[in-house]
């Protein structure tokens, strides 16, 4: 039986596991509030992707319960998808179609009516900076626009929990800015974001609680500051994370990988 979940809480996650040939995610418990941006980091096979395609609804759970705001989402995986959104470091968009017929599109099966839709997705495309560009085949997108259309797309029924996995990954500047400024608008307007990333510059100055996952693991976990305390450190979150990692796999005798 799923145990009673916070009503602040926008993700709950207890005892989940998941292995593939070895484990991959084990035993991980995980609570992110309502409003929060919340930074996800880890080296490379940490078990990072695997947790939010689980909370995603991508991939099943070996063992666990994860609640997103009450929803059951094993239980009830159509009702945690509708409040949920999804976007990799591989956008995967419709190339014959322009951005505003794929948002159009993304919005019809979240059954989003049809002005509404029409509407969200020109705000949707001129934050973006994808105005210019609305009515254009995405067949011919730089990899930064279909990242930033495929991010519109997500967008585009208003979920309340934003998922991204390494959502900056081969953007330039001017588009990573444009990208970083909608979820933090977002989070402004009261939805929750959990990211990961491994451009630690970023989750320093966006995050406002910060996870580092190890061995499929949470070993560490709080504001910079709290951190700072832990590591005896004044440093600077490459220097106190590599310092975790470090540990962790004295402690567990694994390389990260």
């Amino acid at each position: 039986m799923t145990k009673p979940r916070r009503s602040d809480s926008a993700l709950s996650i207890a005892g989940l596991r998941k292995s593939f040939d070895k484990p991959a995610v084990c035993g991980l418990d995980l609570n992110v509030s309502a409003g929060e941006f919340y930074a996800l980091l880890g080296p490379n096979g940490a078990g990072k992707t695997t947790t939010l395609r689980m909370v995603a609804g991508l991939l099943p759970p070996d063992a666990g319960s994860i609640s997103i705001f009450g929803v059951d989402a094993l239980f009830d995986p159509v009702e945690a998808k509708r409040i949920v959104a999804w976007v990799s470091d591989e956008p995967m968009i419709y190339d014959k179609l322009s951005p505003f017929e794929y948002l159009e599109f993304v919005a019809g099966l979240w059954g989003v009516e049809t002005q509404t839709a029409q509407d969200r997705a020109e705000d949707l495309l001129d934050w973006l900076g994808l105005a210019p560009h609305a009515h254009e085949r995405c067949g011919g997108f730089s990899k930064g626009m279909r990242q930033k259309v495929a991010l519109a797309g997500a967008l585009v029924h208003e979920p309340r929990l934003i998922i991204l996995d390494e959502p900056l990954t081969g953007l330039d500047a001017g588009s990573a800015r444009q990208v970083k400024n909608v979820l933090l608008e977002r989070v402004a307007a009261g939805a929750t974001v959990i990211m990961t990333t491994h451009i630690l510059e970023v989750a320093e100055r966006m995050a406002r609680r910060i996870g580092v996952i190890a061995a499929g693991r949470l070993i560490a976990e709080g504001t910079l500051q709290e951190l700072r305390d832990r590591a005896g450190s004044d440093g600077s979150l490459e220097d106190i994370f590599l310092d975790l990692v470090s540990g962790a796999d004295a402690e567990t005798g694994t390389v990260a990988a």
